[in-house]
């Protein structure tokens, strides 16, 4: 079954690279930009989360230090176009204080730190999710773990390979139990499902469309089929 379901994943990996071509993620200048753009971009789409990246970058406030000295409403006020502003002010400066003091504000001695006991770390900061956590451990970090969203949920339940409403644990080792652990697959993989979910596989599918629509002649979507 794994071996299966593991050429199964790199095939419609393979599908969706050469449909869409490579993604080129995360979007951003330096490790520590994709780290507060992970904050930002929660609940909210990345148009509005690089706006709000834009904003911080042209006050001058795009640095850990300032940042951490700040105070939260002057933070806020810069990135009103994430929603949801108050809050992920308080969560961009609590975490860069915590990658001042414990990492010396240092992306290197950040990822030098064992995946698991980061990723414990991460999630113990207010408003750190399994999602944000992941992110910054993948496109910061560039550990081999993948990043899981409702696209990938949605995708993969549709095609059979997950049950639907799947955990994100779930969901998560779906491709890492079946996959080399590969930071750089891991990162364009997820790239293409959020473009393939964005464009093609939304709530309402555009099942003809689908550079994925059948895989070994097994795999049919289920929303095509009906």
């Amino acid at each position: 079954m794994a071996v299966t379901l593991t050429g199964d994943l790199l095939q419609i990996y393979d599908a969706l690279f050469t449909s869409f071509g490579h993604q080129h993620w995360w979007p951003a200048k330096t490790p520590f930009e994709t780290m507060v753009g992970a904050i930002l971009t929660q609940n909210v789409s990345w148009t509005n989360a690089a706006q709000a990246v834009r904003n911080l970058e042209d006050a001058g406030m795009f640095d850990p230090h300032l940042l951490t000295a700040a105070d939260t409403a002057d933070i806020a006020r810069l990135i009103v176009p994430s929603r949801y502003y108050n809050q992920k002010a308080e969560r961009i400066r609590e975490f860069a204080g915590v990658y001042v003091r414990e990492f010396g504000a240092d992306p290197a001695a950040m990822a030098a730190v064992e995946t698991g006991e980061l990723r414990e770390r991460l999630l113990a900061l207010r408003g750190f999710g399994e999602e944000t956590a992941d992110t910054i451990l993948l496109y910061a970090c560039e550990k081999p773990v993948f990043v899981v969203d409702a696209y990938t949920r949605r995708i993969f339940s549709r095609y059979g390979l997950l049950p639907e409403g799947a955990s994100y644990d779930r969901t998560q080792r779906l491709f890492a139990d079946n996959l080399e652990e590969d930071a750089e697959l891991f990162n364009d993989y997820h790239a293409q499902i959020v473009h393939l979910g964005k464009t093609i596989c939304k709530k309402s599918p555009l099942c003809d469309r689908c550079p994925i629509r059948e895989i070994h002649g097994a795999l049919w979507c289920a929303v095509g089929r009906g």
